[in-house]
This record gives C-alpha cells, sequence and structure tokens, in this order.
C-alpha cells in the first residue's frame, strides 16, 4: 500500500481553487486503488479563525468523497464543521472511502492551539477516533495534537497502527515539528503520516517538511518547502516484525 502526502500551498480561503490544486496534484501523482491521500488540516480554506469562511457547507466533504470514489483511494482531509445556532467550530478529520455515502471516519481535534487563538474560534474534540486502511488501524490526529505524547499512547492503547496528521505548522517551529513526529513514531512503535502546508498565509510562512516514519523511527521519506506530494510504500510486516523483536508495548503503565 502507498502513502501519498499532499503539500499543498493553500489558497486563503479559497474552496474552489484548493479542490483545483489537490485535483491537479492527483493527476500528476496518479495514486492507486487502495491507496492512502492525506491533506494538511483545513487544505479547503488555511487556517482561518472566520469560522463563517471555514465551515463546511457540504461542499468539501462532497469534495473529498468523490476523490476517494474517483481513484479508489482512502482519502483523510480536513473541514471546519458547525452546527446551526453554535458560535464554535470542530476542527475535523475527515475520512472518506470509496464507495460509502458517509466518511468512514470523524475525528475532531482535542487541543485546540490557544497560542494561535484557534480556542477562540473552535471548540476541542473530546474523544479518539480510528479507521481502518487496508489492514493497518489508523488514529487520526491534528497539528497541534502532536505535542499531547498521551493522546498518541491512549491511539495505540486502542490498537493503532499508524498515526496520520495534517497540519498548517508555522516554520518558526519547524525543528520541533520533525523531531515530534519522529518522537512518537519510536515510542509508539507506530507509523507517523505527517502533512504540512507550505507557502504563506496573511498571518504566518509555513515550512512544509511533510514527513512519514516507521515504527522504528526511520524516515520513509520528507518533502522540503515546495508544493509537490511524497509517495511511500507502508509495510505493515516491518511494524509486526519491529514490535515482535522489541516488544516494548507491552510494557506501558498508565499511573
Amino acid at each position: 500500500m502507498k502513502a501519498h502526502l499532499y503539500q499543498l500551498d493553500i489558497a486563503w480561503e479559497d474552496k474552489q481553487a484548493n479542490y483545483h490544486k489537490v485535483r491537479s496534484l492527483t493527476e500528476q501523482t496518479a495514486p492507486g486503488p487502495g491507496d492512502l491521500i492525506v491533506l494538511p488540516e483545513l487544505f479547503d480554506v488555511g487556517f482561518t479563525l472566520n469560522t463563517t469562511a471555514a465551515k463546511d457547507d457540504g461542499s468539501t466533504r462532497a469534495f473529498l468523497q468523490s476523490l476517494a470514489d474517483e481513484t479508489g483511494c482512502t482519502v483523510h482531509g480536513s473541514r471546519a464543521t458547525l452546527a446551526p445556532g453554535d458560535t464554535l467550530a470542530l476542527n475535523n478529520a475527515t475520512i472518506c472511502a470509496p464507495g460509502h455515502a458517509t466518511p468512514i471516519c470523524e475525528y475532531a481535534k482535542v487541543h485546540p492551539f490557544s497560542y494561535g487563538r484557534e480556542s477562540e474560534s473552535y471548540t476541542g474534540g473530546s474523544s479518539l477516533a480510528h479507521y481502518d486502511w487496508g489492514d493497518l488501524r489508523v488514529c487520526p490526529a491534528v497539528c497541534y495534537d502532536l505535542r499531547f505524547p498521551e493522546l498518541f499512547r491512549l491511539g495505540v492503547k486502542e490498537g493503532a497502527h499508524a498515526f496520520v496528521l495534517g497540519a498548517n505548522w508555522p516554520s518558526h517551529r519547524q525543528s520541533h515539528w520533525r523531531t515530534l513526529n519522529i518522537a512518537r513514531a519510536i515510542e509508539n512503535q507506530s507509523f507517523v503520516i505527517a502533512v504540512n502546508r507550505c507557502g504563506n498565509d496573511p498571518h504566518l510562512p509555513y515550512a512544509g517538511g511533510s514527513i512519514a516514519i516507521d515504527p522504528k523511527g526511520e524516515i520513509l521519506g520528507e518533502l522540503g518547502d515546495e508544493e509537490g506530494v511524497l509517495s511511500v510504500t507502508i509495510d505493515k510486516q516491518i511494524l509486526h516484525d519491529w514490535r515482535t523483536t522489541f516488544p516494548a508495548l507491552k510494557d506501558i503503565t498508565l499511573i
């Protein structure tokens, strides 16, 4: 199985432009049936606090489902949802699989980025989620969640083989992005597939650095700061062999 990490220079609050970017990269990459396509956090609008612009009226969910149906891939996307009458949105990872009428998984980002004022516009989710990609059990996470290892530990305790994360992680803390992703892979003996955006929004620059890491902490592939796609092979046998050879997870003690 292959994972395709779509590193986008997201057009600010312009959903149609971003749908076009994703389709263009898909045409260039030609992912195969059964593969996984991963998009950055809020790929359709960028990291905006304007929930009126960000909230999905159904078009982003429909786009993700159509992409899954057309490619035969599982599509790990992202969107903001806002229930009628609510003042705060949810920052969701939305996962669509071919042939399904509704997403197979929705995960609401548990940790809004208060330092960046996200908590003024978005409320945090309250639970983990998992989905199956082939024979891998995947636990989604979103951007700032990466700084909270307890979320990943709970995910692996619930059977995760891989963590898939979309982000808008600013370039000022790029070294943290790389280090924390590698740490999450090593400590949980799991694949980490992490997609960051690149380019600039009206407030911050982003250095990309999308990365895929195996359960031993080995780098499967990594992008620079330009828009593009990283395609990597994900082999569950690597995970099985490492967890068998070095069975550290059995010694987890939560106190």
